[in-house]
């Protein structure tokens, strides 16, 4: 550090990084992470916590303090900050899409460390972009949250809900009192004994939303624990399958419902996939049978993927990786000998404003294909599903012409071919 450069900032008396854990009972110390003042988002005081980690295990973390982005700008995104975790970024296209929202050619960041992904995908591509373009379209657009209700009988259950349903308008009202953004489109009652599931399906327009809805469905049901007779509720119930599968996600509600869907004839399925149309549907046949037997929730080749590599290029909240790759592609044999093949993703959860989007590399990766900002969650949805569509065809592709293992050699594992 040079003589001009201001002294590192001193660490919070409260906040101090070595607290007792039990001074009456334990001598021992828990060395948390230091927060400094003010949390410590300043550029000096994510250098002193990152000198203080390299200290406390003998890490280097050279790489990791090189970043471009302002710490500043992550207040509200992570808590301790040492700088950032930086990844290979990819480019995939040209994707012809024909949406509703997303019209025209799009090229997609795919942020990955899986040798032949962005190969993979990029293949996928072409062929649609060849046959004309993906058609692709949104069928819902809301998440939910759906709190537990605890009644005195079943019967008591049975009136809360016809109670519910009488005032859903005012409990809709309530709920909306605390957002500017969120309305409550869907109210439902499932019965668990004498518990009730109340769902409620917001719409969040451009924000992924769950902080937001969550405040509101607190504001709904503490207005029903007071008025409808019900004794207490908790938040969460689970049935809103937030970041973990379940077979009620294949209905939707969760996130966008997005259907993408192409037509290949069927030289071009020769000539650029060299596997014939029926080979495709042979090869999508077969391995429906393994996800049954598995117990699978859906059919998909590797949705989870684009979606993981799509989610950290775009600031996207990775954990709904989990709940987003639940859904149908399906691959259909037409009577010219045609390919057409769909995905139907049932809970995608993307967003283009809030959480990480705004921040740095993840905005220009969404500006990349004219997604940034409001206005623009359902376009970049339905290029979402366009790039899995591609996904599953160069996969489908790889498995039918028994070139999987070859391309993975050729294009991974550390020594690709120039």
């Amino acid at each position: 550090m040079s003589s001009s450069e201001p002294p590192l900032p001193e660490a919070d008396p409260s906040d101090r990084g070595d607290i007792d854990a039990d001074e009456h009972e334990r001598p021992t110390r828990l060395a948390l992470v230091p927060r400094y003042i003010d949390q410590g988002y300043d550029p000096r005081s994510v250098e002193r916590r990152r000198l203080w980690v390299e200290e406390k295990t003998g890490a280097e973390l050279s790489h990791v303090g090189r970043g471009s982005l302002d710490p500043r700008d992550f207040r509200g995104n992570i808590e301790n900050p040492v700088g950032v975790a930086q990844m290979p970024l990819g480019v995939a296209g040209p994707l012809k899409v024909l949406g509703e929202h997303a019209q025209g050619t799009f090229y997609v960041p795919l942020a990955t460390t899986e040798g032949a992904l962005v190969r993979s995908y990029e293949r996928g591509m072409a062929a649609i972009t060849r046959a004309g373009g993906a058609e692709a379209r949104v069928w819902i657009d809301r998440n939910r949250v759906s709190p537990i209700f605890h009644l005195s009988s079943v019967g008591a259950a049975r009136d809360f809900a016809r109670e519910v349903e009488k005032h859903a308008g005012e409990i809709r009202r309530r709920a909306e009192l605390t957002t500017r953004h969120g309305r409550l489109e869907q109210i439902s009652c499932l019965p668990v004994g004498r518990k009730v599931i109340v769902d409620l399906g917001f719409s969040t327009a451009d924000a992924q939303g769950m902080n937001m809805i969550v405040k509101a469905a607190e504001a709904a049901c503490e207005w029903m624990v007071e008025h409808l007779d019900a004794e207490r509720y908790q938040i969460f119930s689970g049935y809103n399958s937030e970041k973990r599968v379940s077979g009620a996600l294949l209905r939707g509600g969760k996130g966008k419902k997005v259907t993408a869907g192409v037509r290949l004839p069927a030289d071009l399925v020769r000539t650029l996939f060299r596997a014939t149309s029926e080979e495709m549907v042979d090869m999508w046949q077969h391995t429906v049978l393994g996800h049954l037997t598995a117990g699978a929730v859906g059919y998909n080749g590797h949705y989870a993927n684009g979606l993981t590599a799509l989610f950290i290029a775009t600031g996207q909240d990775v954990a709904n990786v989990v709940n987003s790759s639940v859904g149908v592609t399906h691959f259909e044999l037409e009577d010219d000998g045609a390919l057409f093949a769909s995905v139907t993703l049932a809970s995608l959860s993307v967003a283009t404003v809030g959480g990480g989007t705004g921040i740095g590399t993840h905005r220009e990766c969404l500006e990349l294909m004219g997604c940034a900002g409001a206005g623009n969650a359902r376009k970049l949805a339905e290029i979402v599903a366009a790039t899995l569509l591609a996904g599953e065809l160069s996969m489908g592709a790889a498995i039918a012409s028994g070139e999987f293992v070859a391309a993975h050699e050729t294009y991974g594992r550390n020594r690709p071919k120039a």
